[in-house]
C-alpha cells in the first residue's frame, strides 16, 4: 500500500486553488486544490453536479470545447504549468483522460478502438503491438471481442475498451471519470480490480471521479470530497472510511448501523464540515 504521508513520495499533479467558469458567467469550481502522488490512486468523490468531471476536464484541458475556462489558480504536472497546453501535448506528457460514458468509436472494432489510443506514440510498431498484448492481458474479454464492432459490445466491454485505449498511449497518469456508471456491481468490482492491478504492476497513477464512494474508498489510497464545487474533506481512504460524516452521508452507515437516504436526507443542514 502506498504511504501518501511519506515525504519521499513524488507529487505528479498539483491543482492549486482553481476556479472554473462556464460561459463567462457560471462559477462551477471555487478554490479547488488537490494533489496526485506518483503511483497512487486518488479518488474524487461527491454527488452528481459536485464538480468532479469539471475538475478532470480542467486538468486535461478539455474545458474549452464546452466554453469553460480556468480563471484562477494553477495546475502543474511534474512542476510544469500545464493549464494552457493543448490536450495532445498533455497526452504526450503522459496524462490521458477516460471520459464519462465511455465514448468508444462505435463503427470501429474493439481492436481498432484500442489502436487509436497509440496515435501519439513514436516508439514503433513493435512497442505498440507489445502494449496491445499487455492490454489484452488485463482485459481478456477484449481479446475475445477484438474483431467485434464496438457499438455492439456491452457497457462493461465498452468501459474496458475505453480504459484499454488510454493504456495504449503508455500513460503515467490516467484521469478516470465515473468508471462504475451504468454497470452491474459485479462488473464494477472487476473494473476496479483491473485498475488496482494496472496501478500496482505498471505504476500508473489514477485520479478517478466516482459517485460510488463505497467502492472507490476500498481501492483508492487518498480521497477528496467535493460539494457544490468546493473540496469539503480530504484524507487517506482509511481516514475517510472511518469518518462519521462520510459513513453517514455517503456510505449510508452510522453507529446505529446502515441508514437509508430518507433517514439522512437532512444532511445538508447537518454537515459538520460546512458549519
Amino acid at each position: 500500500m502506498l504511504d501518501t504521508t511519506d515525504p519521499k513520495v513524488e507529487t505528479l499533479l498539483d491543482v492549486n486553488n482553481i476556479e472554473v467558469i462556464y460561459n463567462h458567467v457560471i462559477l462551477v469550481l471555487k478554490g479547488v486544490s488537490l494533489s496526485v502522488p506518483k503511483g497512487g490512486i486518488t479518488a474524487l468523490l461527491g454527488g452528481n453536479g459536485a464538480g468532479k468531471t469539471t475538475t478532470l476536464k480542467a486538468v486535461s484541458n478539455l474545458l474549452h470545447s464546452e466554453r469553460g475556462e480556468v480563471t484562477k489558480g494553477t495546475i502543474e504536472y511534474r512542476g510544469q504549468r500545464v493549464q494552457d497546453m493543448d490536450p495532445e501535448t498533455l497526452v504526450k506528457m503522459g496524462v490521458v483522460q477516460v471520459m464519462e460514458g465511455r465514448h468508444c468509436f462505435e463503427h470501429l472494432t474493439v481492436e481498432e478502438n484500442l489502436l487509436t489510443g497509440a496515435y501519439t506514440r513514436t516508439d514503433g510498431a513493435a512497442a505498440i503491438a507489445a502494449e496491445l498484448e499487455k492490454v489484452y492481458h488485463y482485459f481478456p474479454r477484449l481479446k475475445e471481442r477484438r474483431k467485434s464492432q464496438a457499438g455492439y459490445t456491452s457497457g462493461g466491454e465498452q468501459q474496458m475498451c475505453a480504459i484499454g485505449r488510454a493504456l495504449m498511449s503508455n500513460p503515467e497518469t490516467i484521469l478516470l471519470d465515473e468508471p462504475s456508471m451504468g454497470l452491474a456491481p459485479q462488473l464494477v468490482e472487476q473494473i476496479f480490480e483491473i485498475v488496482k492491478s494496472v496501478n500496482e504492476n505498471e505504476g500508473v497513477s489514477f485520479l478517478l471521479a466516482e459517485q460510488n464512494t463505497n467502492v472507490a474508498l476500498r481501492f483508492a489510497h487518498t480521497g477528496y470530497i467535493l460539494e457544490s464545487g468546493r473540496v469539503v474533506m480530504e484524507g487517506t481512504a482509511a481516514e475517510l472510511r472511518e469518518n462519521p460524516d462520510v459513513r453517514e452521508f455517503y456510505l449510508g452507515l452510522s453507529d446505529e448501523g446502515r441508514k437509508s437516504y430518507r433517514d439522512v436526507r437532512s444532511y445538508r443542514r447537518r454537515k459538520r464540515w460546512l458549519s
